[in-house]
């Protein structure tokens, strides 16, 4: 199996990519508004890559927080609220708070299990410092790492109640990145003493969590040379280490700005600084193809970290009605408006 999330380049398969992917049996997929139109077409996509390979829990996956992050958009799906919302919340009533965020996933869940989707990239654990950059804002749950951990825990809980599998992000910690690192790569300079802030939701959820994402951000207390992602300082001494996170470990996307190098060389080094797998986005097959002539086979660890990470993926917990985990959410987040 090929170490890698690749993604497509439209509504349907090609024959060229269904070609490719049955070749190299990439570990998953990674889905992008250009590959979604519909409820039929989009589950009739996610069942043509499950034919490649045979595997009903397949890694599908997308980034479907709400807010400015959706893929999946009215009026075909409902529009969600920022993560950002529960942050807000959780000033006023904390446990109103997590049982909102904890609705709010169990909802998106039941939208992407439905066309087939088995992975959402969510929950944030990044905690925005005065400063930084603005890539994270709203998706934020909160600036307190007690606040964040107990509402990412209720949107792990949530998405997996819907049937799908979460994943943390971005180890070990995106909040003071003063640059976007899609177009340039950040530079955090705080001392180790201070980094203990950013990663301590991360420690905390550390077990809990099926998989996590990586950073592409350097962090010259740990490692002055290389970013988060093509870091094995960082990578075992702080995520696996420090952290404590054993889990499933995806590199942000491989393509972003951040990096230097080509596609697949980029690739190569975070297999070998220690990423499980690495996430793909354009959808470009000369660089799919050269990635995985570059990486090696899956290795037997991240292979059962794979099936660790896709333990969710299942039928939905039907204790609550959909309409009843709209309203219930609604209801507690109007609590902010109230209190107002």
């Amino acid at each position: 199996m090929t170490p890698a999330i690749f993604s497509l380049s439209d509504l349907k398969l090609t024959k060229d990519e269904s070609a490719f992917f049955k070749d190299c049996d990439p570990a998953g997929y990674i889905l992008f508004g250009r590959n979604i139109e519909s409820r039929e077409q989009l589950r009739a996509l996610t069942d043509d890559l499950r034919s490649i390979h045979g595997r009903d829990k397949l890694f599908i996956s997308i980034d479907q927080e709400g807010g400015r992050v959706a893929r999946m958009r009215p009026p075909e799906w409902d529009a969600y609220p920022p993560q950002g919302d529960f942050a807000l919340l959780y000033d006023v009533a904390p446990a109103s708070a997590i049982q909102a965020a904890r609705h709010n996933a169990q909802m998106l869940a039941l939208d992407l299990a439905e066309v087939g989707i088995t992975v959402d990239y969510l929950p944030l654990l990044d905690m925005p410092v005065e400063g930084a950059h603005d890539v994270i804002g709203d998706r934020a749950l909160g600036h307190e790492p007690m606040q964040v951990a107990a509402l990412g825990r209720a949107v792990l809980d949530g998405l997996a109640r819907g049937g799908v599998a979460g994943c943390i992000k971005h180890m070990p910690g995106h909040g003071r990145a003063t640059v976007d690192s899609h177009k340039n790569l950040p530079t955090v300079t705080a001392s180790a003493d201070e980094l203990e802030h950013d990663i301590a939701p991360f420690a905390k959820l550390a077990e809990h969590a099926p998989m996590g994402m990586s950073a592409h951000i350097r962090f010259t207390a740990w490692d002055a040379d290389n970013p988060a992602t093509l870091s094995e300082v960082v990578i075992e001494k702080i995520i696996r280490q420090r952290i404590g996170f054993d889990g499933l470990l995806l590199s942000d996307d491989i393509d972003m700005e951040a990096l230097d190098g080509t596609i697949p060389e980029r690739s190569k080094h975070a297999i070998a600084a220690g990423c499980d797998l690495v996430l793909n986005c354009w959808g470009k097959m000369d660089d799919m193809v050269a990635s995985a002539e570059a990486m090696p086979s899956m290795s037997e660890t991240s292979a059962k970290r794979l099936d660790r990470a896709l333990e969710p993926v299942g039928p939905a917990n039907e204790d609550m009605p959909r309409e009843e985990l709209r309203a219930a959410r609604d209801a507690l987040l109007a609590l902010t408006k109230a209190e107002a």
